[in-house]
């Protein structure tokens, strides 16, 4: 029985301690397997909706981006409950872009927004 509960407890601690990847740490690694065209990544910290529309974009771009480093910059990220924006620039995009990210079963995935959706 002893060993049982610290089983348990030990199990508990292991699996909270794994550390979750911040929104911006997810905007990074969503642009960043996308260039590169990692789409167990891409799938992984999208959702459903996302990563299609993420694939259907990615037909698009030639091999050229993939060399690339993405030369990630945070402009400024915000999160309020289960959603969060960042905003963010790459060497992919002149102008800065905006991802929406919501916590999807303990993980920040990136999302569609909506049209007249208010960004931070």
């Amino acid at each position: 029985m002893r060993n049982s509960i610290f089983i348990l407890i030990l199990t508990t601690f292991i699996s909270c301690g794994e550390s979750q990847m911040s929104p911006a740490e997810t905007a990074q690694t969503v642009v960043e397997s996308f260039y590169q065209k990692q789409n167990s990544d891409l799938k992984k910290y999208t959702t459903s909706e996302s990563y299609e529309s993420f694939l259907n974009v990615q037909e698009l771009f030639t091999q050229e981006n993939t060399v690339k480093k993405s030369n990630f910059n945070l402009i400024r990220d915000s999160i309020n409950g289960n959603n969060a924006w960042v905003k963010f620039t790459t060497a992919y995009e002149e102008k800065p872009e905006i991802f929406k990210l919501i916590k999807d079963e303990g993980m920040w995935k990136v999302t569609e927004s909506g049209v007249r959706e208010k960004m931070f």
